[in-house]
């Protein structure tokens, strides 16, 4: 039996009776819904809804899009996102509308918790936790999809946006496409942030003194791995990039979280910290800066020798710049406060701020 919040008739944004794209809450509502339609076209494909039983057609069609490709994974065969086409009724030949409408966009979903899916989900969610969703066939099959998708339309023309794991996608191929110079507009949902939820603690001073505990340590064990280093690894690595965060910080994705869902919270403190670093003053900045390109969990592993034969990578997380879009509507539980519906709802208090690279 279907559930209601599947239905698009029954939760869907009926107040959105038509798009304006220059309108950015707008463009966040039918971001979402995009990403809803790839969550219920894998539970049509599981409960075996097709034709007019099927729900996840509504949840684009109502905007004018159509689903052209499925993205499968090839270990168990779910769909894991789509690639969608815009199809206006009617053309606006306003170049402003025009240069903000987004031809195509790829979505992402997150986690389902359904019988069909649910295994190979939870191993590519223990694999964002160990920092490892770039090594995963799910990722490069969405990486192609992206790249190929740019290589043919062209990275204006292309949106980009997941919700929970397949916000975790997004800013991954995000963040990999931006380092080559293309910058792809990207709205992500709820993002999982891998760090204790700090920003759940009341106390700010002790929310402080806990991050900037944290950003001496990391930066410590950071400057100590380079220290270690091979001089020609140090020469190879300066030729590659001599600041990796600086090649990012033209790249500005729409971050979309809830204080109350410990999975993402983080990313409210993670931007508020290094604002504080930066004012405390030139030297702490530059700890920040080291600090917030490792994971402090690798290089605690790196130290102790557990990852010799592995290079510790840069955190998923990691962004110099982003806006930061907040919504502060109290939530009743955890599931709420992470769900995907309360992106497209008209009723929620939301604060947004642009975080740039300095």
């Amino acid at each position: 039996m279907a559930s209601d919040r599947e239905d698009f008739s029954l939760c869907g944004p009926s107040h959105l009776t038509t798009v304006d794209w220059t309108n950015e809450d707008h463009q966040r509502c039918v971001a979402a819904c995009l990403v809803q339609g790839i969550y219920i076209v894998e539970r049509d494909r599981q409960l075996k809804r097709e034709g007019s039983e099927a729900l996840a057609p509504s949840w684009w069609e109502n905007f004018n899009f159509k689903l052209i490709r499925h993205l499968k994974d090839d270990a168990d065969f779910s769909i894991f996102g789509g690639i969608y086409e815009f199809k206006p009724l009617e053309i606006d030949s306003s170049s402003t509308v025009d240069s903000v409408v987004p031809r195509y966009v790829i979505a992402f979903r997150g986690t389902l918790t359904k019988p069909d899916s649910i295994s190979r989900d939870i191993e590519l969610d223990i694999h964002i936790i160990r920092n490892g969703l770039h090594r995963t066939s799910r990722f490069e099959i969405a990486m192609q999809a992206v790249r190929s998708m740019v290589d043919s339309v062209g990275a204006s023309s292309l949106w980009i946006t997941g919700h929970s794991m397949g916000a975790a996608m997004v800013l991954l191929a995000g963040k990999t496409m931006a380092k080559t110079g293309m910058y792809v507009k990207s709205l992500l949902f709820n993002p999982p942030f891998v760090s204790p939820p700090i920003e759940r603690i009341a106390n700010e001073r002790v929310r402080h003194g806990i991050r900037f505990a944290g950003s001496l340590i990391t930066a410590g064990l950071a400057l100590s791995r380079t220290l270690k280093q091979t001089q020609q690894q140090q020469v190879r690595l300066q030729n590659s990039s001599q600041d990796p965060l600086e090649a990012l910080s033209s790249w500005l994705p729409d971050i979309h979280v809830n204080p109350g869902d410990h999975l993402c919270s983080e990313f409210i403190g993670f931007f508020e910290h290094r604002g504080n670093m930066e004012q405390i003053g030139y030297g702490a900045g530059i700890v920040e800066r080291m600090a917030m390109q490792h994971s402090l969990g690798g290089l605690l592993m790196d130290a102790m020798g557990v990852n010799n034969a592995v290079e510790v990578e840069e955190p998923v997380h990691v962004i110099p710049s982003a806006k930061l879009i907040v919504n502060r509507t109290n939530a009743e539980d955890y599931k709420e406060a992470h769900g995907l519906h309360q992106w497209w709802r008209n009723d929620q208090d939301l604060v947004s701020n642009v975080y740039l690279y300095k």
